[in-house]
């Protein structure tokens, strides 16, 4: 706001066939695109070239983690174990840390993590899994979870995988956070500590339990 931003000189319209588009629609339209969940610099794919590591960034507004972990085991192998998360099987990491959020949850008036899931080991888009919700299901590739929980915005939490040249595959794990105000940047700073011990066991535990399905001899 420290730079003069309004445009005095019209002949960029002149040169160029444009519409042009008042200021209030254009932030009516990026505030529809976030919330419906198709922010391409947010959804799009792992990605050709993504190393393994951690990468934290705030994106007009959405701040996001990511976790991007190589594995010994196919996309198949992988996208079958995130799949599967959730339920009688739990977070596969620090499972106890879950079941206190959700008992959390409840008692602010959420739905904790009491509903379980549809199917052990099948997905589909809208199905309730504990105190999320499956927003996107894309077949051997990508699972996308809206939170449910009780938090001042909102939030995705979503695994992705893809093939990787030579061999085996690459895992990237991403939790999006809209904050809400002041209070909703409170609340993700305040449990940033909390949130990286999760999330970065949680990624670690979705290639393990891959591993060891890719490494199970088939059933008979």
């Amino acid at each position: 706001m420290r730079n003069e931003v309004v445009v005095n000189d019209h002949a960029a319209e002149d040169l160029f066939p444009m519409t042009r588009v008042p200021y209030v629609e254009a932030v009516r339209r990026a505030l529809q695109r976030i919330q419906s969940g198709v922010v391409e610099t947010y959804w799009s794919g792992a990605g050709i070239g993504l190393k393994p590591g951690a990468t934290l960034k705030v994106t007009e507004g959405m701040i996001f983690d990511e976790r991007r972990v190589k594995v010994a085991a196919s996309a198949a192998d992988v996208f079958a174990t995130f799949t599967g998360i959730g339920g009688h099987r739990g977070w596969f990491y620090g499972d106890w840390g879950w079941k206190v959020r959700g008992e959390l949850d409840r008692l602010v008036g959420g739905v904790g993590l009491r509903r379980g899931r549809r199917n052990p080991d099948d997905v589909r888009p809208g199905d309730a899994l504990d105190f999320w919700r499956v927003e996107e299901v894309n077949p051997g590739r990508l699972l996308r979870l809206r939170a449910e929980m009780k938090v001042p915005g909102r939030a995705w939490l979503q695994f992705e995988v893809t093939d990787t040249p030579g061999g085996g595959s690459l895992l990237v794990q991403r939790a999006f956070f809209e904050p809400h105000g002041f209070f909703g940047l409170l609340y993700w700073y305040a449990l940033y500590v909390i949130h990286q011990y999760f999330f970065a066991g949680m990624s670690r535990a979705v290639a393990r339990r891959a591993e060891h399905r890719h490494a199970a001899p088939p059933p008979e």
